[in-house]
């Protein structure tokens, strides 16, 4: 069973995937970002964006999520829309093995 997602193409080409990071100044738990998550993937295909996966690290209020998206705003402009949390950080990645 492998764990990998089909990207999303436009045209002849891939969207671009990212990584963003959110760095909290309080609390998170791993229901919460559940709920923000299930928040964007109800919106997400308005703005063209896959929400694929998302990490939570609640020793450090930080939050990860792996994303194919047209642009970083479009991904940011999904979370803003949805529960209000915009990633700090957002770095274009390409997926390994």
């Amino acid at each position: 069973m492998t764990n990998s997602v089909t990207p999303i193409t436009e045209g002849d080409h891939l969207v671009p995937l990212y990584m963003d990071v959110h760095h909290l100044d309080g609390p998170v738990t791993a229901d919460d970002v559940a709920k923000a998550h299930m928040a964007d993937l109800q919106i997400q295909d308005k703005y063209d964006v896959n929400y694929r996966r998302y990490w939570v690290d609640e020793a450090t209020n930080t939050i990860f999520c792996l994303v194919e998206a047209p642009s970083p705003d479009a991904a940011n402009t999904v979370h803003r829309e949805a529960h209000g949390l915009v990633a700090d950080e957002v770095h274009e990645v390409k997926e390994g093995s």
